[in-house]
């Protein structure tokens, strides 16, 4: 028994062909654990959408993903002098984020990252005029820059790439490709009917493979319940049943994921008075479970163990069978299912 992804591969599918349809000369992103797919699964995806160019995080995604994937491979992490050395076909691309960087990849097929409002990494304004004799020893594929997903001081996304695209042409380097994340499909539709001699490619991760909610579901299967009256010790740390009720012992633990959460920026008072409403309860062991049953997200009996968990289910509901399976909010950038189901 097993936790379970499930997916309606016909709806998903379609929302790809969307997706694509909106923003033409998309570039498909498969990173980290491959959005809960796998890289496997994502690389056949890509192949059937007919993406020319996947792109992946890290050069050991790349090596490890070449065997699934006929085009070319865009690597996004920058590259940097002195790191190990992975051995990658030809057609593998790697991004770029300083001058001296691209002097380190002679011979190579780059894209040259700008530094945007994320401020994270990418050339800057100064740095331009260097880039005239770096990219003659280098095979330029184009200009790439990565956008902020939230604008809080109003600025334009649109307004900033036109920024770098005048910059670009002012310095005299070539615009025949730009790579852009983060856009809205007509935002994406602007900038190209104001530059039309240059090709505007989307890379899309989340957007393409996580954007429609209801093709995919996560489940993990009852493997034992027992019925516990109040005051019973159980589990690890033999805690004591707070009320009676039925200790569930369901698939999908920390190997998978559960019980792991990544930070999350919060907005507004309501989402900051419920994360101190968490906290607190976290502190006397009381820890709300991905898991649903009877219309309900159920609590953690204690921690998660490394491949199940077991919830408590209080007695006035219904008494969950072994071979059940109970849906589970997961996040899939952080989930390893056990296997995948199409239906």
């Amino acid at each position: 028994m097993a936790l379970t992804l499930y997916v309606d591969t016909a709806r998903w599918r379609a929302h790809h062909k969307h997706v694509q349809e909106q923003f033409p000369g998309l570039v498909p992103v498969c990173k980290g654990n491959g959005y809960g797919f796998g890289h496997e699964r994502l690389a056949e995806e890509a192949t059937r959408l007919g993406s020319d160019v996947l792109a992946v995080g890290t050069t050991y995604e790349a090596a490890r993903i070449k065997d699934y994937f006929g085009g070319d491979l865009l690597v996004l992490t920058p590259y940097r002098r002195g790191e190990e050395p992975v051995p990658l076909p030809d057609r593998v691309i790697r991004s770029v984020s300083s001058v001296d960087g691209v002097y380190g990849l002679v011979g190579a097929r780059v894209v040259i990252e700008v530094m945007s409002s994320m401020k994270r990494h990418g050339v800057n304004e100064h740095d331009l005029p260097q880039l005239h004799a770096a990219i003659e020893n280098v095979r330029l594929e184009g200009f790439a820059i990565h956008l902020p997903l939230d604008r809080t001081d109003g600025s334009d996304a649109v307004e900033e790439v036109i920024g770098w695209m005048d910059r670009l042409r002012a310095a005299r380097l070539p615009l025949h490709t730009m790579f852009v994340s983060h856009l809205k499909a007509e935002e994406l539709a602007r900038l190209q009917q104001q530059f039309p001699q240059t090709r505007f490619r989307a890379r899309i991760g989340t957007r393409l493979w996580l954007g429609d909610h209801d093709a995919t579901e996560y489940r993990g299967a009852v493997l034992d319940v027992t019925r516990v009256s109040k005051g019973d010790r159980f589990g690890y740390r033999q805690q004591k049943a707070a009320s009676d009720g039925f200790l569930v012992v369901v698939a999908g633990g920390t190997s998978h994921g559960v019980g792991l959460e990544a930070p999350k920026a919060l907005h507004g008072v309501m989402p900051r008075a419920k994360g101190v409403a968490r906290a607190g309860l976290a502190t006397v062991n009381r820890n709300l479970a991905p898991f649903v049953w009877g219309g309900k997200q159920r609590w953690f009996a204690e921690p998660p163990h490394m491949q199940v968990s077991i919830l408590f289910v209080p007695s006035d509901a219904p008494e969950p069978k072994v071979g059940d399976e109970l849906v589970a909010h997961l996040r899939h950038t952080t989930t390893q299912f056990d296997r995948i189901v199409d239906r």
